[in-house]
Formats: structure tokens, C-alpha cells, sequence
């Protein structure tokens, strides 16, 4: 055994653990980053790609890598927190996708396509075919715009924000986490703005109809017309709505942390 082979192998335990940290936070990212964590792509497909990221990523990290604890549960905590990073990211990117199909849903319900009454064997007692449409359309605009390399820089550029082995900043974690949120539910009703301006002046307008003509059956003859005015003003502002969510969505990704 040459002297190089034998510094590679006493070097094997610092790589070991190193690529089991960039895994621990690469794998828990990808579980939810918007493109590549979808629940319709196989759990093959994507460990296959958090290992790929992972063994591209320690040869850059190497140098930054904390050497392998000495005590087992230091070790088990250093890992655990990689875990909680990765989630953390792939989540706050996950919240921009969700306004979408958030939006979607909130489009059925007030144009009569989303019923308690009319429970979906798949979608659930609250889903709407639409609310799942959006869902399927936002991860195929993210991946024909390119938009899904920022999440993967964001995770490339965590580990400056959060050095390796370490915990995330509870504070900052929080404060991220809540305006995240709240940029979300604010984006999905804008999203849907102008169909709740039309739910309120058609609302509005089968009061006055009901108060005016009490033996008109309101509800059965405004029902269609609320299915059929619904569908033909998502069909004139769907293509501007999904433009809206993309360029928003594209600005969300570009302040996530790490870029």
C-alpha cells in the first residue's frame, strides 16, 4: 500500500460523515423543493437526484466540513439539524407553489365548482378539480421557465448562511417562516381578486333579485349561471393569471435564503 492510498483511507471517516451531512440536507430539501419534491414523481427518481446533488456538493463543502464528533448523539444532532435546514428550505419555497392551487381552490368555491355537499373520492370533502389543476400546472410552468434552478442555488448557498453541523437561527427562522406565509395567502387572493369582486356584486345582485321577485326559484336558475359566468372568466384571465403567479413566483425565489 502506497503512502496515498493509506492518507485516503485514514481520510475515509472525514468524507463519510461529511457527505452524510450535505445528504441529510440536500435529501430533506428535495423532499419539498417545488419541481423535484412533486408527490407524482417517483421516491426513486428523487433520492436518485438528492444523492446526485449531494456527491456534487462535498467536494465544494469539503473544506468547510466539521470533523466527525466523537461522542455518537453529537453526531445524531449534527444531522438532525442538517434535516431541519433542508426541510426549512424546501418548505419556504414549497409556500410559493402553494398559492396557486390555494388560489385555484378559492376560484371553485366561489364559482360553484367545489361543493361540501359533493365530496371528491380523491380530491377530499374540500377539494376542487380546479384547485388540482393549478396544482399540476405550477410545478410544469416552474420547470419550462428554469425557475427551479433558484431553490437548488438557495440549497447550494445555505451552507454560508448556516455553516454545516450547525442549527438554524430561531429568530430569523421565524420571522422568515411568518412572511412567507403571509406572502403566500396574500399572493392566492390576489390571485383570485377578481373572482371574488364578481362573487360579491353577483351575490349582491340575487339579493335584490330574490327581495324583488320572491316566487323566482333564485337559487336553481342562478346556479348555472354562476357555473357558466365562472368558467368564461377563467378562461379570459387564466393565461394573465398564471403570468401573475409566475413573475411573483420568480421574484419569491429570488429572495430565498442563500441567493
Amino acid at each position: 500500500m502506497s503512502a496515498d492510498d493509506g492518507a485516503l483511507i485514514a481520510r475515509l471517516p472525514d468524507w463519510s460523515f461529511a457527505f452524510v451531512l450535505v445528504l441529510a440536507r440536500a435529501a430533506s430539501a428535495c423532499m419539498l423543493i417545488p419541481g423535484v419534491g412533486e408527490a407524482e414523481l417517483p421516491a426513486m427518481i428523487r433520492a436518485g437526484f438528492a444523492l446526485a446533488l449531494a456527491m456534487l456538493l462535498v467536494p465544494v463543502l469539503a473544506p468547510a466540513m466539521p470533523a466527525p464528533p466523537a461522542d455518537v448523539w453529537r453526531g445524531f444532532a449534527m444531522v438532525a439539524g442538517e434535516v431541519a435546514t433542508g426541510l426549512f428550505l424546501g418548505w419556504l419555497a414549497r409556500l410559493l407553489m402553494a398559492a396557486l392551487p390555494l388560489a385555484g381552490q378559492i376560484i371553485a368555491d366561489l364559482t360553484g365548482q367545489a361543493s361540501v355537499l359533493q365530496p371528491d373520492s380523491v380530491l377530499g370533502p374540500q377539494g376542487a378539480a380546479l384547485g388540482r389543476l393549478f396544482g399540476l400546472a405550477a410545478p410544469v410552468l416552474l420547470l419550462a421557465s428554469g425557475l427551479y434552478a433558484l431553490p437548488l442555488e438557495a440549497l447550494a448557498g445555505s451552507y454560508r448562511l448556516v455553516p454545516p453541523g450547525s442549527l438554524l437561527p430561531a429568530a430569523d427562522a421565524t420571522q422568515t417562516s411568518v412572511a412567507a406565509v403571509e406572502q403566500c395567502f396574500a399572493l392566492a387572493l390576489q390571485l383570485a381578486a377578481p373572482f371574488l369582486l364578481a362573487g360579491i356584486v353577483w351575490q349582491v345582485a340575487l339579493a335584490a333579485l330574490a327581495r324583488l321577485a320572491p316566487q323566482i326559484p333564485v337559487f336553481f336558475l342562478a346556479a348555472p349561471a354562476q357555473l357558466l359566468g365562472g368558467l368564461a372568466l377563467l378562461a379570459a384571465l387564466g393565461a394573465s393569471l398564471l403570468g401573475v403567479w409566475q413573475d411573483r413566483v420568480a421574484s419569491g425565489l429570488a429572495a430565498l435564503p442563500g441567493l
